[in-house]
């Protein structure tokens, strides 16, 4: 019988120390001699130079394999900190015409196909600039849309409500915007309007006796009442003891307002009349209402004024649901930088 032949080793680190060598073993405590240190830092330079040599064939062979280096990747990646451009492709439209196409795109509604085609983009492109754009334009611009200071108030406030309503502070009333029909029987009921009869978004403004937006909520399905609306998009922060807010008869919010030691001014109910059936308003109560009517059309013109934008007006594509907040606050925010809507 032939004896076996011992296993030839293929690779220098599956080297295994013999049991030849001396070790001693005291408590827990293994004690190793000078030649097995030796040895062992001789076997770990082996197994470097292996490692390393392995390495470079890979990269001569393929260079990608240079991102698994660890140091020169991060270098690479780190282009903030010198003076280099962006990797990746160059920007093809400038950040002005980029920024016009966002505009182009909120104002007018146009396509996105036809935008790329008139600047010279694909239409995938396109719907990346507006969303980054619109995006950026509401973390910069909602901010401005600030509650201003009795003070100013009072400082740019119209002659009419000089007369007849000088403690008016705000002018409140809910707008709707149509959008498609989703597909989720929730998200169906949810955002079905009984005043519009059909699905839309709802959200809560606020202008002051000049005309200007103080206060824009996010949107809200259709089916939310004003009284909820109001008590729930931070609307009554706002608020200051003293103050007056104009609303429409629907808004009965008259006890949050109390809470605050706010003034609600809405027109008169119809009251039952003494001498027959039926419920009519005295001629003191229609005189109010004419007065209240006449300065509060100044929110439906602020709002006709924000529905200009044909992204807002026109049926939504139930796509831009994400950036409906965004396009609502910008469009306001715009609409402030026009003459002042209410002069004498």
């Amino acid at each position: 019988i032939l004896p076996t032949p011992t296993p030839t080793i293929d690779h220098a680190y599956s080297v295994r120390i013999s049991d030849s060598y001396e070790s001693k073993d005291q408590a827990c405590q293994t004690i190793l001699t000078g030649d097995d240190i030796d040895r062992l830092i001789s076997l770990e330079k082996k197994q470097r130079c292996s490692f390393e040599g392995g390495s470079e064939v890979l990269d001569e062979a393929e260079p990608k394999v240079k991102y698994w280096s660890g140091k020169q990747s991060t270098e690479d990646v780190n282009y903030q900190s010198v003076d280099r451009c962006k990797s990746g492709p160059p920007r093809k439209l400038s950040k002005f015409n980029e920024y016009i196409l966002t505009l182009m795109k909120l104002r007018l509604a146009i396509l996105s196909f036809v935008l790329g085609d008139l600047f010279g983009v694909s239409e995938s492109r396109v719907s990346q600039i507006f969303t980054t754009w619109i995006n950026l334009m509401h973390m910069v611009l909602t901010p401005c849309i600030k509650w201003p200071s009795r003070r100013n108030i009072k400082k740019y406030m119209p002659r009419s409500f000089q007369t007849s309503f000088p403690k008016t502070t705000g002018i409140i009333d809910c707008t709707e915007m149509f959008i498609q029909k989703p597909k989720s029987p929730t998200a169906q009921s949810r955002t079905y309007s009984t005043y519009k009869s059909h699905n839309t978004f709802k959200c809560l403004v606020c202008i002051t006796p000049s005309g200007a937006f103080s206060f824009i909520s996010d949107l809200w399905g259709g089916n939310t009442s004003d009284r909820y609306i109001t008590e729930h998009s931070g609307f009554l922060d706002s608020i200051r003891p003293g103050d007056e807010i104009m609303a429409d008869r629907g808004f009965t919010i008259r006890d949050l307002l109390t809470d605050r030691r706010a003034t609600l001014v809405i027109p008169p109910f119809t009251k039952k009349c003494k001498w027959g059936k039926g419920k009519r308003l005295s001629a003191a109560d229609v005189v109010k209402t004419k007065s209240i009517a006449k300065h509060r059309i100044h929110v439906e013109r602020s709002i006709r004024r924000l529905k200009l934008f044909r992204m807002l007006s026109q049926v939504m594509d139930i796509k831009f649901k994400p950036l409906a907040n965004q396009m609502v606050k910008v469009s306001g925010f715009i609409c402030n930088l026009d003459k002042p809507l209410v002069t004498k």
